[in-house]
């Protein structure tokens, strides 16, 4: 790595501002409650583009190349550092490399509270003075060890039962070799009564039960309430909405005539039911700015008050459910009664499962990865609100700091759960969310649980919910089609067959716990020869399914008698197929192909494959069925617990054989007929730098949001969908409105959904520029860069850059970032900062300095209002990658198809600039093909012009200087 020779700079830490009562490195430091804090005595680690400034443990300042500092740590320095992964990805350092990681010890000291993952980060959250500069990063680094160390300190003396759990967990995170363990016990004091000042004296070893926080989380109700009768059907007025709206803004509110229009609008999908599998349908457009989320709050309110029944409030984005559920503290300002009304309800991958953290905290031997692992996940598990891990208080940069696996993967994402037979079934963050939900007024939600429950339910299921707000509505087509496609693929049967059988020892090392169904039913059907010997049916059938080693063989080509089952062997033959037709072999993307026409092997392989998931579908129908009558032959003996836990057994075994296994086989035997009139059907390889990871054969409807319409019409009353970008801005009014029904549902809708149209208060004449570059040559990667570099230096930061193409961002990102760092301008990057989108955004929105690098998942949903998003550049115009999927769908839907994509692409992108009536920003397209029929996407009002690069930078840097 390039960068200035070792100590082209030298200083003192003392030179730079002073840590806040303690020692530059080393030494013990009395603590406020008395107790001794010991900072490490070791060096500081701040990287940079160039290299790294070094902070020796006499203080001594010096900046170093990459090599230099990975030559230190490997000789066996252990730096103090912030993000120990992110680091090591900046200075080509294996990740597992010893360190002192403050994020390690803020997780431990403070968990289930928001942090920035930055030594800024670290500074605001703790309260200290600003960090500037690496030299500022590395006080800041300094200054929160001792503070987090005189948190700890003060523990012992707040809350004793916090402080034996935290000690008994350090110690266990000290026989796992954490680095920080000996500051933290010494910190806690021991057990009993305070350290002297200067020691680190232990105290007696504490008891293993000491880990064993699941034992104080509280309970739900042991016998939860029946469920609630069906609600009444009285509608809401658009004077009620009106005035729920102003109760929620309370007094001296400025006056928001649109937002009261948007209220008094949506109120009209709360009326009472005309006709069945007829739902009132609002298609309801809010211009950025109008407030909708307490717009469409107002009108649910009411409608759930009057009639005792619950509405579901769903998103696309789980941080946008958090968001929405912040604003519903205006609604019940009282968190008890808040608690009671409003449930986030999420799907059960998203929450901690507590039998697997026991699993981890009774077993966590396998290394000190692991064991630190395991003791940040039981520190946040005793302190979290809801146990929810995605877009909740757990911290988003955990997964890359401990490892996916060992965090994230704790969830029930496989359909393990043994529910009632769970010894903390009571306790179960999951159990109390699906529990609440039911005697909830708000329940808040995203697009894939609300249409997969509805999707599952039973016909005549009485809890589904009858009245629905689905925001961020401009994704209900991508949602509805994630939901209703199959894909028959390595991983997806794999997982089946854990599922099944629970894997075998080597499985179980590497992925945790996983019970297969003789351990989650086997007490059930105690005495049921005939549901036992189901059981056993179904292990044997789950051998036709890929086991270990799956990866290898297929990615080895293996076909017939090579590969591991019926199921591997289509795969190999599909796969097969793919790289005789992709034509793009060496390609670092997915490649994919037509299945038709089918030559024989591929049809031998299909048959056999259909056959063998027959003979596991069969077993699992009669193991449903006997399940089924176990719950009407002993109706008298069973408790509600047991009742639930046999009906969650039952919809798993239903939900796989009648839905997974019915599609998959579906498929196999349609191969080599006429495609059917309403999917798409492909063969797809999964890379991943240009490495094969899986084989699949994929159908997707065509327009899934035919199967959307007809899951919500058969149950829902009333239906609001909503968005700041339902339409996408072309010329015909009528045309955009008809494209938005498409995209929703609403034209599958038996009756017709009332359109609605707020637009935005902003002043985008004012407050906004769009400019389109006429000469930045596109194919040309430094033209490009170029261009970015230019206009992020005329912004001062404070500007995301947006691609459509993974390995230009990573081209423009190896160009422009060290100029940039040495311009004041901290650059980040989407997939190669080794940190997740979420906490990416964290740190964009933090710091106003900040430039920052993306892709997709960038363009949309992401909310960073005020002076740290004040420029968006797009590489190109977003036009849809031509997959065999995109190519069906334009078919479809029609001339112009493309061009409304773009549209709404670019529209969203834009609404990520302006958020508040004081933001400015400029967005900037650095392609001069941008073919003026896509302007519609922009505001009205917001001055457009293609101008010259040099023209484009200096305007922007005049527009948002305010000259």
């Amino acid at each position: 790595m390039a960068g200035p020779p070792a100590a082209s700079y030298t200083g003192r830490m003392s030179d730079t501002e002073p840590a806040s009562g303690g020692q530059a490195s080393g030494g013990a430091v009395a603590a406020p409650a008395g107790h001794a804090v010991a900072l490490p005595h070791c060096p500081i680690l701040v990287p940079t583009v160039a290299g790294a400034l070094w902070v020796s443990q006499d203080g001594e300042m010096e900046t170093v190349t990459g090599e230099a500092a990975a030559a230190r740590i490997a000789a066996g320095a252990m730096p103090l550092l912030c993000h120990r992964r992110a680091v090591a990805r900046r200075l080509g350092l294996a990740p597992a490399f010893a360190a002192f990681d403050v994020l390690e010890l803020f997780a431990f000291v403070r968990p289930a509270q928001f942090c920035v993952p930055t030594p800024g980060g670290l500074a605001r959250a703790l309260r200290l003075p600003a960090a500037r500069g690496a030299a500022g990063d590395a006080s800041a680094l300094r200054d929160g060890t001792l503070r987090l160390l005189q948190d700890l300190s003060a523990v012992h003396d707040k809350d004793r039962a916090q402080h034996t759990e935290a000690r008994a967990i350090a110690t266990l995170m000290a026989r796992g070799g954490w680095p920080w363990a000996e500051a933290a016990l010494a910190a806690l004091g021991p057990v009993g009564r305070p350290a002297s000042a200067g020691t680190a004296e232990r105290g007696p070893p504490e008891s293993s039960d000491g880990i064993a926080v699941w034992r104080r989380l509280p309970r739900w109700q042991d016998l939860p309430p029946p469920p609630p009768p069906p609600p009444s059907q009285h509608a809401v007025s658009p004077a009620e909405a009106r005035g729920r709206l102003a109760l929620l803004l309370g007094p001296g509110a400025e006056d928001r005539p649109q937002q009261a229009d948007y209220a008094s609008a949506v109120s009209l999908a709360f009326a009472a039911p005309e006709r069945s599998e007829a739902p009132h349908m609002v298609l309801a457009e809010a211009g950025t700015g109008i407030g909708k989320t307490l717009g469409y709050v107002a009108p649910a309110s009411v409608w759930a008050e009057k009639n005792e029944g619950t509405v579901w409030i769903s998103t696309f984005t789980r941080n946008l459910q958090h968001q929405i559920d912040s604003e519903l503290e205006r609604l019940f300002p009282d968190r008890t009664e808040k608690a009671a009304r409003v449930v986030l309800r999420k799907g059960r991958e998203n929450y901690l499962c507590l039998l697997n953290l026991e699993d981890a905290a009774r077993g966590a031997t396998n290394g000190p990865g692991d064991v630190v692992a395991v003791g940040l996940m039981l520190r946040w598990a005793g302190q979290t609100r809801h146990g929810d891990m995605v877009g909740g208080d757990f911290p988003s940069w955990l997964p890359g700091l401990a490892g996916a696996r060992r965090t994230r993967g704790l969830s029930d994402h496989r359909g393990e759960c043994i529910h009632s037979a769970c010894p903390h079934y009571q306790t179960c963050f999951i159990e109390r969310s699906v529990q609440d939900a039911r005697h909830a007024r708000l329940v808040v939600t995203n697009h894939a649980l609300a249409l997969t429950q509805a999707a599952l339910a039973a016909p005549g299921e009485s809890r589904l919910p009858t009245r629905y707000v689905l925001d961020e509505g401009h994704h209900l087509f991508d949602a509805a089609d994630s939901v209703f496609s199959a894909v028959l693929s390595g991983q997806e049967a794999a997982e089946l067959r854990l599922w099944v059988s629970g894997g075998d020892a080597a499985s179980r090392a590497v992925r945790g716990r996983l019970r297969g169904l003789s351990r989650r039913l086997g007490d059930l059907l105690a005495g049921d020869e005939a549901g036992t010997a189901a059981l056993d049916a179904c292990q044997r059938a789950a051998l036709a399914l890929p086991g270990t080693g799956w990866h290898g063989r297929l990615r080895d080509g293996a076909t017939g008698t090579r590969a591991s089952g019926a199921i591997e062997a289509f795969l190999g033959e599909a796969r097969r197929l793919v790289y005789a037709r992709s034509g793009e072999r060496d390609s670092p993307y997915g490649l994919e192909c037509d299945p038709a026409p089918a030559d024989e092997p591929l049809l031998t392989a299909a048959a056999r494959a259909a056959a063998a998931l027959g003979e596991l579908a069969a077993p699992m129908r009669q193991l449903a069925a006997r399940l089924e009558h176990k719950l009407e032959s002993e109706a008298d003996q069973l408790g509600s617990d047991g009742r639930q836990r046999i009906e969650a057994a039952i919809f798993g075994l239903r939900r796989r054989a009648d839905g997974q296994l019915a599609a998959w086989t579906a498929m196999l035997r349609g191969l080599g007929g006429e495609p059917p009139d309403a999917y798409c059907d492909w063969f797809a390889i999964d890379r991943f730098d240009g490495r094969d990871i899986d084989v699949g054969f994929h159908r997707h409807w065509i327009d899934p949001t035919e199967p959307l319409a007809e899951t919500l019409a058969g149950h829902a009353h009333g239906i609001v969908v909503t968005s700041a970008t339902l339409t996408d801005g072309g010329d015909d009014v009528e045309a955009d409105w008809q494209a938005a029904e498409a995209r929703t549902g609403a034209s599958h809708m038996p009756a017709p959904a009332l359109r609605v149209s707020v637009a935005s208060p902003f002043d985008y004449s004012r407050q906004a520029r769009v400019f389109v570059a006429t000469d930045v040559a596109r194919d040309t990667p430094a033209a490009v860069a170029g261009a970015y570099r230019a206009l992020f230096e005329a912004s001062a930061g404070g500007a995301l850059g947006l691609f459509t193409a993974i390995s230009r961002l990573r081209a423009v990102h190896d160009t422009i970032a060290a100029p940039l760092e040495a311009a004041g301008l901290p650059l980040h990057a989407q997939h190669l900062d080794g940190l997740d989108t979420t906490t990416l955004v964290d740190i964009f929105r933090a710091e106003p300095d900040a430039c920052l690098l993306g892709t997709d998942a960038l363009r949309d949903g992401v909310d960073v209002p005020g002076d740290s998003l004040r420029l968006i550049v797009f590489d190109r115009v977003p036009w849809p990658r031509p997959t065999l999927l995109h190519k069906a769908r334009r078919k479809a839907f029609g001339p112009g198809y493309d061009d409304r994509i773009v549209r709404l692409r670019l529209k969203q992108a834009f609404g990520r600039l302006v958020r508040r009536a004081d933001d400015m920003g400029v967005f900037v397209l650095l392609d001069s093909r941008m073919p003026t029929r896509l302007l519609g996407a922009f505001p009205e009002g917001v001055p457009i012009e293609r101008l010259p690069l040099q023209e484009v930078v200096a305007a922007t840097r005049r527009f948002l200087a305010g000259v």
